[in-house]
C-alpha cells in the first residue's frame, strides 16, 4: 500500500518543498492575510500606493484612523516608525538573518531575559506565527510579535495601556499578516535592522515638522535636513516627530506639530484590521 504523504505548511506561511512539488502555487496575493510577505512572492503587479507605508525595506499595512510618528536617531535619520492607533503604538521592523530559521527563537530567550533584567513581568504565549513574548510594566503591555522569513526576520513591538492590550494585539496580527518585506540581495550580518527610508512625501513632512523644532529652539538649524523634492507620490498616514530620547507614551495623545497626507483611495485594499478576516485559520 502506497504511503499517504502529508502536506505540512510553515509558521510563516511559506509552503514546503512537499507543498511546491505537489501543488500548483502561484503567486501571493496582498490582502489574503497569509503575511507576513517576502516580495520576491508577491506578483510582479502588485501595488501598495494605497493599502501600504512604503520604508523600503519593509511595507506596512495603512491602520484606518491611524497616525504615524517618526523617531529619529541623534544624527537626525529615521530610528524608528510607529503606527498610532486608538488603543496604543505599533513599531514593525525588519532584521537580517541566515538563512536557516529559527533566529526568531533565539531572540526570544534573550529577550525575556533581558526584560526581566529591566523589571518587567514577562510571558510566552503561543500566537498565530509561534511564541509571542509579553512584558507587563505598571500601567503598560508591550507585546513583541516575531516571524523567521527568507533571509529576514521581521518584529512587531505593540505597546498599549493595560486596558487596550487585547485590541492592540488584534490589530497588531492583523498589521504583520499583511506586511512585505522587501530584503533585497546585499550581505547584512545576522540581527542587522535593514535601512528605513521613508517615502519622499512622508519625509516631506518630517522635514516640516523638524523645521518647527528649529524655530521653537527645540532642534540644531544645522542638523535639520533638507526637505526632499516634490512631486512624490502621498502614503496615507499623519506624521508627527520625536527625537531618539524623548519620552513615548504608551497610549497616542494629540501631536503638537501634525501633518495630514491624503486619505486612501477607491484602490485601497482596506485597513489592516479589515483584512484580519482574510487570514487563513490553522
Amino acid at each position: 500500500m502506497a504511503r499517504e504523504k502529508r502536506i505540512r505548511g510553515s509558521r510563516r506561511g511559506r509552503p514546503t518543498e512537499d507543498q511546491t512539488s505537489d501543488t500548483n502555487v502561484g503567486p501571493k496575493q496582498i490582502g489574503s492575510g497569509q503575511g507576513p510577505y517576502d516580495a520576491d512572492d508577491l506578483a510582479k503587479d502588485a501595488t501598495f500606493d494605497n493599502s501600504h507605508l512604503d520604508l523600503g525595506s519593509v511595507l506596512v499595512p495603512v491602520v484606518e484612523g491611524g497616525q504615524v510618528t517618526v523617531e529619529m536617531s541623534v544624527d537626525h535619520q529615521p530610528q524608528s516608525v510607529f503606527l498610532v492607533t486608538p488603543h496604543g503604538r505599533i513599531t514593525v521592523a525588519a532584521f537580517a538573518a541566515p538563512k536557516s530559521s529559527g533566529q526568531w527563537r533565539d531572540v526570544v530567550t534573550e529577550l525575556t531575559e533581558s526584560l526581566k533584567t529591566e523589571g518587567a513581568t514577562t510571558a510566552i504565549e503561543t500566537g498565530f506565527w509561534g511564541r509571542e513574548v509579553v512584558a507587563t510594566v505598571p500601567g503598560g503591555v508591550h507585546r513583541f510579535i516575531g516571524v523567521d522569513g527568507p533571509r529576514w526576520m521581521i518584529r512587531a513591538v505593540a505597546s498599549s495601556p493595560t486596558e487596550g492590550a487585547e485590541n492592540l494585539s488584534k490589530v497588531a496580527r492583523a498589521v504583520v499578516s499583511e506586511t512585505v518585506v522587501r530584503r533585497g540581495d546585499d550581505p547584512h550580518p545576522p540581527r542587522t535592522p535593514l535601512p528605513i527610508v521613508l517615502p519622499p512625501v512622508l519625509a516631506e513632512q518630517v522635514a516640516a515638522a523638524q523645521q518647527e523644532m528649529v524655530n521653537s529652539g527645540k532642534m540644531d538649524a544645522n542638523a535639520a535636513p533638507a526637505a526632499p523634492a516634490a512631486n512624490a507620490q502621498a502614503q496615507s498616514a499623519q506624521a508627527t516627530v520625536r527625537v531618539q530620547g524623548q519620552p513615548q507614551p504608551a497610549a497616542p495623545e494629540p501631536a503638537e506639530e501634525e501633518v495630514h497626507t491624503p486619505a486612501p483611495g477607491s484602490g485601497s485594499r482596506g485597513s489592516a484590521m479589515q483584512q484580519l478576516g482574510n487570514r487563513p485559520k490553522r
